[in-house]
């Protein structure tokens, strides 16, 4: 809690606007280490998906290939049993067991033919689900890489801005206690309201830094006198002018 006393308009809204900048960095390096956790989470998701795509047509496979064991088994059966019966046709009595034997061969025929166009139809399906499997492999082996990549770079970033954050975290909490308690509240609260965080905005080109409504020249006046803490009415921002917010800096 700030234990201020009697700050100056002027004072107040430099604390809160130096107070802003340094929690405006603090969201900038935590923005940048959010979305590769986020990118390395979702390459993690898409091998996991891949790899079950691959299990998937393992099986596929595995099933296509008993398939065409079986179809291959009940051809090699039916062509004995063509060379069977065109033995006993050799010893036929009569035209009826002629007909009879020979009507079994065409029907053992045509099984024949039935199970080569299943072995060819199956062999096609298994082609094009081994050229599957290796688009999924080659798939796999490019995520793995943009993965592994990507993991670096969050490594890196995050040692390269653990003692920074916490550098930031130290000033942001020191900040805090410069800044009058109502105006402390009310800046959090605003803070909150917003993805970006921004409670505190300049004016840039006559207009909100926020939401980029336009700022009346008479408000405008008013804001660069610092006599008083004002707002956007638009979007309820406490607004500074663009001096101030160049001389507050937070190097």
């Amino acid at each position: 809690m700030a234990t201020v006393k009697d700050f100056s308009f002027e004072e107040r809204l430099t604390s809160v606007l130096f107070l802003q900048k340094i929690d405006s960095k603090i969201d900038e390096i935590k923005t940048l280490k959010g979305e590769l956790p986020m990118e390395v989470k979702d390459l993690e998701d898409e091998i996991e998906g891949l790899q079950t795509r691959i299990n998937n047509i393992d099986t596929e496979i595995n099933n296509i290939n008993g398939f065409i064991e079986t179809k291959t088994e009940a051809k090699k059966e039916a062509q004995a049993l063509i060379k069977k019966y065109e033995k006993q046709q050799d010893n036929v009595k009569n035209n009826r067991e002629f007909e009879a034997i020979n009507k079994e061969i065409e029907m053992q025929e045509l099984e024949v033919r039935l199970n080569e166009k299943h072995i060819r139809d199956a062999s096609f399906e298994l082609r094009e689900r081994t050229n599957v499997r290796l688009r999924t492999e080659e798939k796999i082996a490019f995520v793995e890489e943009t993965l592994a990549t990507k993991r670096k770079e969050l490594e890196k970033i995050s040692v390269e801005t653990e003692k920074e954050e916490k550098i930031l975290a130290e000033k942001s909490n020191a900040a805090k206690e410069n800044v009058e308690e109502r105006l402390l509240t009310a800046y959090e609260r605003i803070r909150s309201s917003y993805r970006n965080g921004l409670a505190v905005v300049p004016i840039v080109r006559e207009s909100c830094g926020g939401c980029f409504n336009v700022i009346p020249p008479q408000r405008q006046s008013e804001i660069r006198m610092h006599k008083k803490i004002i707002v956007c009415e638009h979007c309820g921002r406490i607004l500074v002018d663009s001096d101030l917010n160049e001389k507050v800096t937070i190097d």
